[in-house]
């Protein structure tokens, strides 16, 4: 068994428009909404977009020992366009937010969940979309501590 290692992680749901941001407690135990970014799709091939200089920015801010990003995978388990993207998305993080790692979990429905349980709390429409991509960001990291836990115990 190994010790799961104290320190906040944030987990990352990467989308075409936005990126949501979710943090976890110093002991691994809850996720929580952190923030909604826009992505930046005008920056230069050789640039660092703002959305990652941002996120670089929270994971100094909130200390984070690990960055826990959702990989698209389908239904058959396989990797499509979408793993693709979040996967060219995560080699710029990782060039820019060294040495802190980063994980990638299968993200398989955390959107649909995070939709499902928004609109269970009767928020719909605009409201939602504001929202649901910490939601689902939430839904990554937490589903991800929840592995981490059961592996040591």
């Amino acid at each position: 068994m190994t010790e799961f290692s104290r320190g906040v992680r944030l987990g990352v749901d990467v989308g075409q428009v936005r990126v949501g941001v979710a943090r976890s407690d110093p002991h691994g135990v809850l996720a929580t909404p952190l923030v909604t970014l826009a992505r930046d799709l005008t920056a230069a091939p050789d640039a660092v977009p703002t959305d990652i200089t941002e996120l670089a920015h929270l994971v100094t801010e909130h200390e984070a020992v690990e960055v826990v990003v959702g990989l698209p995978v389908n239904l058959a388990g396989k990797h499509g366009p979408a793993a693709q993207h979040v996967t060219a998305y995560v080699s710029r993080l990782v060039d820019v937010i060294a040495p802190v790692p980063v994980a990638l979990t299968d993200e398989r429905m955390s959107t649909v969940v995070a939709s499902r349980r928004l609109a269970e709390r009767g928020v719909r429409g605009k409201r939602q979309r504001a929202v649901v991509d910490q939601a689902a960001a939430v839904e990554i990291l937490q589903s991800w501590l929840d592995a981490q836990r059961r592996r040591t115990e």
